[in-house]
């Protein structure tokens, strides 16, 4: 025969909330609640308090409201039926405090907005058009900054390159590199530079010439 365990119990159609009295550490259950309660306490000190069900604390009867739940809880909220702003309803709501989340964050939306001053990120690789496999895919996909206008840095597949909307400046002393070799300084061509399409260029002061001109040759001349 198996044991049983029976507790006080308030059934449908009473009154709704805590029993008037309880002996100490004695149990009792609201059908009309369907909260859980316990006597704690001795003598003329024992007090009553919700232990479990959808209004009781997590915590005991001196819980505040800085706990996720109240004594008047629904299924919508973490907290109550009747949860004033200051608390967090499953469906949606705002927290106005700090909040650090000590595990992974999954957002399934359209849309994330960050309003923030600083954005710190301690990943060193930012993946962009995630799960794209083609070029035709991530098309479009960079950076855009809202100024006077939207200055854009973009992949664009039908370049295969990536492409900036607006000037790229480099400071002194940098330089342009191809394959880790210098091509272009502020004031000096790479020496792997050896062919060009100019059809005209400024006062040529020195250097030295090397080439054919209507069938003359002229090797080693220095200007």
């Amino acid at each position: 025969m198996a044991n049983t365990i029976r507790i006080k119990r308030r059934a449908l159609g009473g009154a709704s909330g805590a029993p008037s009295s309880l002996a100490q550490s004695e149990l009792a259950y609201s059908e009309v609640d369907q909260i859980l309660y316990i006597s704690q306490g001795t003598g003329g000190s024992a007090t009553v308090v919700a232990i479990g069900g959808p209004g009781a604390y997590l915590t005991s009867a001196s819980a505040s409201s800085t706990y996720l739940t109240s004594a008047t809880a629904s299924s919508t909220y973490l907290t109550s039926a009747s949860a004033s702003s200051t608390y967090l309803p499953l469906t949606g709501g705002t927290i106005s405090q700090n909040l650090t989340i000590t595990g992974n964050l999954t957002v399934n939306g359209t849309t994330t907005t960050i309003a923030s001053s600083t954005l710190s990120i301690a990943d060193k690789n930012i993946e962009l058009a995630k799960g794209s496999t083609t070029d035709a895919a991530a098309d479009g996909g960079g950076i855009t900054i809202h100024a006077a206008a939207d200055y854009t840095f973009n992949w664009v597949a039908a370049t295969s390159a990536w492409t900036s909307s607006t000037h790229l400046n480099i400071l002194s002393g940098m330089a342009y590199k191809i394959n880790g070799t210098n091509v272009l300084t502020s004031t000096t061509l790479g020496s792997g530079v050896t062919g060009s399409s100019l059809t005209s260029t400024g006062t040529v002061t020195a250097g030295t010439w090397s080439a054919t001109i209507d069938g003359t040759s002229i090797d080693g001349g220095t200007f």
